[in-house]
């Protein structure tokens, strides 16, 4: 699975549980939406030093309460409530990106141009692990809740 990630931070009571106005969120507001391709690849299953418990790593990319559209056929979005973004800004924050990547390597390297283009592709998965990390205890921070869309490719 390949996936388009945007994120918002919303604060908890502004939510709303219409999909139509979780969309909303997104339109025109490039500087708080994010994209990460294949970035879930690098969370889900491995499982870093030190152990994180309640296993948010399956949160920080696909997971959240599913809000689902009108066209069933649409992916749904996905909202992790403020006591979810802390647990995964914690797990983030302790979080070895190595040990991360040293599991995801082998799925990831080969749709990036092989062992020969290893050091890019782990610098463009770094940084965009930074960058979630940055978000997430920013967002954490504020007591926010998130909002993710999964567009279809």
């Amino acid at each position: 699975m390949s996936a388009y990630l945007r994120l918002r931070a919303v604060p908890p009571p502004a939510l709303r549980n219409s999909s139509t106005w979780l969309e909303r969120l997104f339109e025109g507001d490039s500087e708080t939406v994010r994209r990460y391709r294949d970035q879930e690849r690098i969370y889900t299953g491995a499982r870093p030093h030190p152990p994180a418990q309640n296993r948010p790593q399956t949160q920080v990319v696909l997971g959240g309460r599913p809000v689902f559209r009108a066209d069933r056929h649409r992916p749904p979005l996905l909202v992790l409530t403020a006591a979810q973004v802390r647990r995964v800004s914690r797990y983030l924050a302790r979080a070895d990106f190595d040990a991360l990547w040293d599991f995801a390597r082998d799925a990831l390297l080969p749709r990036y141009g092989g062992v020969r283009e290893e050091p890019g592709t782990w610098r463009a998965f770094a940084v965009a692990h930074q960058e979630l990390t940055a978000f997430y205890t920013r967002t954490a921070e504020c007591g926010d809740a998130v909002v993710k869309w999964v567009p279809e490719e």
